[in-house]
């Protein structure tokens, strides 16, 4: 235990007998560790919360999309814009392909609303009652759109947290009226808010009865006279079955939109687990890179851990000689200033994560931004800087070790 301790011992006294040098060697090291736990703390952070936000809108879900987009004179609109699926797709689906639970067509678009002397831009969508079961909305005030309200075009609206709060402030909202170009609109409920998605915030949605919007806002119907939708979400009863049911709509849907064999389909399906797969690797990737951007400064701090340790050799060149003459190894000198430079470089790897960990709780208690701090982040940083300790302590060490002890006794 000796022969472990006093290296160690001996590279403490060094370090402690230059106090202001080695803090500044220390604080190159805190800096870079900081910012690689704090930028890739905002990586995982940002991927935590949209896996969060995808998972809000329900288990198990698939979208089914429009997959051509339209081209008008010769300008090409974005995919997913043309209008390629019905109501009668859907209802064909339900009752068709086994192990779903929900099927929930809805159109959207965007009108402006009129509420007393408040007005906005919001978007309208169209449903059916089985969009609340599919996305998992809950209703804070009144009620939702019920069979009742859909059979018959009833023109109810259920609003987001946003919407409510832009058109009526305080008031209660359940019961007031909302005007839509020509149309008047009764609010019946209000959704609990559950942030930004893939399909946009409910935050800031008006829900209404599907066959109220197709007389609120004329939609078109496609050559066989089928009502056209924008988006059919499918839910399915377990994620083991998600394939299956993929493969039973894709047959389905090509048979129903008459799709030559090897024709490219005029729709995509989509489920959350490819979505979350999908969106976990790109922001792992960025941030990766966050991390390589952050390891910058723990380069030049590693840098600085070098220079300060060729002074240090310098400095201690007759120290050396002196130890040689008893009979020191070059083992042993070269490993008294590689210990000392993993001091150093330790020292300022647990400050730094301490401070790191700072910074990103800050960041999250701010609400600026959702930061994740988890163990491999943390262990990561650290091994980062002891590594970077034994790299540029190496050659300094290695340097100590050569030297010749007459030479070094010589040494003013």
């Amino acid at each position: 235990m000796k022969k472990f301790f006093e290296p160690v011992a001996t590279a403490w006294v060094a370090i402690v007998t230059h106090k202001l040098r080695s803090s500044l060697t220390v604080l190159g090291v805190v800096i870079g560790v900081a910012a690689v736990i704090a930028l890739m703390s905002i990586g995982k952070g940002a991927e935590a919360s949209i896996v969060r936000s995808i998972e809000n809108l329900g288990s198990n879900l698939l979208f089914v999309r429009p997959g051509f987009s339209f081209q008008t004179s010769g300008v090409r609109g974005a995919v997913g814009s043309a209008s390629t699926l019905t109501l009668e797709d859907a209802a064909a689906i339900a009752s068709e392909v086994p192990y779903i639970s929900v099927v929930a067509p809805f159109q959207s678009t965007s009108l402006q609303v009129i509420a007393g002397s408040q007005n906005m831009r919001s978007q309208l969508t169209g449903i059916t009652p089985d969009y609340q079961q599919a996305l998992n909305l809950q209703v804070v005030e009144g009620d939702f759109i019920s069979d009742y309200d859909y059979q018959r075009a009833i023109r109810v609206a259920v609003i987001g947290p946003n919407v409510r709060t832009t058109l009526f402030g305080e008031d209660d909202a359940v019961g007031q009226t909302l005007r839509m170009g020509n149309a008047i609109v009764r609010v019946i409920g209000v959704i609990q808010s559950k942030g930004a998605s893939m399909l946009g915030s409910t935050d800031d949605a008006i829900l209404v009865p599907l066959t109220a919007l197709q007389q609120i806002a004329a939609r078109p119907l496609t050559s066989r006279g089928e009502h056209v939708v924008s988006n059919i979400v499918v839910s399915v009863n377990s994620k083991e079955n998600t394939s299956l049911v993929m493969d039973e709509i894709t047959s389905l849907l090509r048979y129903r939109h008459q799709t030559a064999d090897g024709a490219e389909a005029d729709f995509s399906i989509t489920s959350t687990q490819e979505l979350i797969s999908t969106m976990s690797q790109a922001i792992g990737t960025m941030t990766m890179l966050l991390g390589a951007i952050a390891a910058i400064s723990l380069l030049v701090g590693g840098i600085g851990v070098m220079n300060i340790m060729l002074v240090s050799v310098v400095e201690r060149t007759r120290e050396i000689g002196i130890r040689k003459a008893l009979g020191a190894r070059e083992p042993d000198i070269w490993g008294q200033f590689l210990i000392e430079a993993t001091l150093l470089t330790l020292t300022g790897g647990i400050i730094g994560v301490l401070a790191g960990w700072g910074v990103s709780t800050a960041f999250s208690q701010l609400g600026t931004l959702s930061t994740v701090v988890s163990a491999d982040i943390v262990v990561l940083a650290v091994s980062v800087s002891v590594g970077v300790g034994l790299f540029f302590g190496f050659y300094p060490a290695w340097q100590a070790s050569r030297l010749d002890p007459i030479v070094a006794l010589r040494h003013e």
